[in-house]
């Protein structure tokens, strides 16, 4: 179907008719064959999804997915500036404060090559942790020496 274009959908609709005068869609799937022998034949579940959008928008033009973001340029720009002005922003945040969705966030960041930090926790090292490493480290010298004093006398 994504051959047809809207001129091609609006011919078949045009081709399906109305009220009293309409044909059947197996009549306009032969009607087509007939009429664009060159384009791939149609067939009548094709007929009817154009029929149905028809009936239900008032048109035959391509509508964007539900599944597909359309995030305007503006919207992204201002994503990408607040990233710039607060790196360490989650990206759920980001996406709270743009009222759009977590996932379409991401796959904007992931596209401009962009990567919020994200922030660790980590321990705060004392006046007195170098101290206490360095008894560390020479309690564990010098067990190894015991060790090694008490194996070569065995």
């Amino acid at each position: 179907m994504s051959y047809l274009t809207e001129s091609l959908k609006i011919e078949i609709l045009m081709m399906i008719g109305y009220g009293d005068r309409a044909r059947t869609q197996c009549e306009v799937v032969r009607l087509f064959r007939e009429t664009h022998p060159d384009l791939p034949p149609l067939n009548q579940g094709t007929i009817s999804k154009i029929e149905a959008q028809y009936r239900e928008m008032g048109h035959v033009r391509k509508v964007p997915s539900k599944r597909q973001a359309v995030v305007d340029d503006d919207t992204k720009l201002n994503l990408l500036l607040a990233l710039e002005e607060n790196p360490i922003t989650p990206a759920r945040q980001l996406a709270r404060d743009s009222n759009l969705n977590h996932k379409t966030v991401l796959k904007i960041l992931k596209y401009e090559k962009k990567r919020p930090y994200k922030i660790q926790a980590v321990q705060e090292l004392l006046e007195d942790d170098p101290d206490r490493r360095d008894h560390f480290s020479l309690m564990t010298l010098l067990m190894e020496q015991d060790t090694c004093v008490y194996s070569s006398t065995n």
